[in-house]
């Protein structure tokens, strides 16, 4: 949705994932922001909210049989993977999980986005999709 789903459909189709026979969802149903003006900027959820909204998502995981999950970003990733886990340190590595064959962790990009200057946030968006090229390799 908006900006960061656009990126997100680009870097799929740069990693030659087909974007249709994908599903995103999100592992936190719960929207917490603080208002800036006319912005409202994201806030990371609680943990009691994340553990609230995990009925739902393990249903929805329920029904969809992933074969690879992707977790966009440290939330979604600590989510599946347990608070230990680190982003930056373990992005890209697939994990087994009894929820899909493997979980596989990047960045959000969103946080792409946020990326000053031109030639970091190229090499942010190469290092991204090298990662989803991971999970193109498991499919």
């Amino acid at each position: 949705m908006g900006p960061a789903g656009g990126l997100l459909d680009r870097a799929l189709a740069d990693a030659s994932i087909d974007r249709s026979a994908t599903y995103v969802t999100n592992v936190v149903k719960h929207f917490r922001f603080e208002e800036r003006g006319k912005r409202r900027l994201h806030k990371k959820p609680t943990m009691a909210e994340i553990r609230a909204c995990q009925p739902w998502f393990e249903a929805e995981i329920e029904l969809v049989k992933p074969k690879v999950i992707i977790c966009l970003g440290a939330t979604a990733a600590q989510a599946l993977l347990g608070r230990k886990f680190r982003l930056m340190k373990e992005r890209g590595v697939p994990v087994k999980d009894r929820r899909a064959e493997f979980v596989v962790a990047t960045i959000h990009p969103s946080a792409i986005l946020r990326t000053p200057g031109t030639v970091d946030r190229q090499a942010a968006y190469a290092r991204f999709v090298e990662d989803l090229r991971v999970v193109e390799r498991l499919l």
